[in-house]
């Protein structure tokens, strides 16, 4: 059995779309993140995307456990034009490309970004290679709301719309687990 833990990088404080925007995470709550590293497991190898605000969370845990490389490929989605602008700012311009975003989310992408359907695919190649590499360990991934959603997704087997309803706070762990059979989800969006 493989065991990925699924962590959310620490907040950004940001109030708009942040993808492959470097943006740094407030690691400030130093009780949160004591309790974070507690609930993981000690010999969990640790891993994360390659932007800023998932590599230092992945240093505020990492202490004792095997680093591997960051990964490009468990980046954010892609918001292109998005990225940098409010929510508000970008319904205003691209009202009808915005609300279909949230309501049908799939194939609708942001200009010059990505849809889910292509951040999932990004997602789970790499998570593929990830668990190839490193059968049956625990895998502890600091990587970001959108691309946990992706893997959500696909061990549940819903729709990407139905994934969306599922909230993934900062700091929070989510637990995914691989055996002979398949996917099994034990925990979504836990807060230690």
């Amino acid at each position: 059995m493989t065991r990925l833990w699924w962590v959310r990088h620490g907040p950004t404080h940001s109030k708009a779309f942040a993808g492959w925007r470097d943006i740094p995470a407030d690691l400030s709550d130093a009780q949160a993140i004591a309790r974070l590293n507690a609930h993981l497991p000690k010999d969990a190898l640790l891993v994360s995307s390659d932007l800023i605000r998932a590599t230092a969370t992945a240093d505020a845990i990492g202490a004792g456990r095997t680093r591997l490389p960051h990964r490009p490929s468990l980046r954010e989605f892609h918001f292109g034009d998005w990225d940098g602008m409010t929510f508000t700012e970008v319904a205003a311009r691209w009202p009808t490309l915005s609300r279909q975003y949230w309501e049908e989310p799939g194939h609708v992408a942001p200009p010059n970004g990505e849809s889910w359907i292509a951040a999932e695919a990004r997602v789970t190649a790499d998570t593929r290679a990830l668990l190839s590499d490193h059968p049956a360990d625990d895998i502890i991934i600091v990587a970001h709301f959108g691309v946990i959603l992706t893997q959500v997704q696909r061990a549940l087997g819903v729709s990407p719309y139905e994934a969306m309803a599922y909230s993934i706070d900062n700091l929070s762990v989510t637990r995914l687990d691989l055996d002979g059979t398949g996917w099994s989800v034990q925990t979504i969006n836990h807060i230690p």
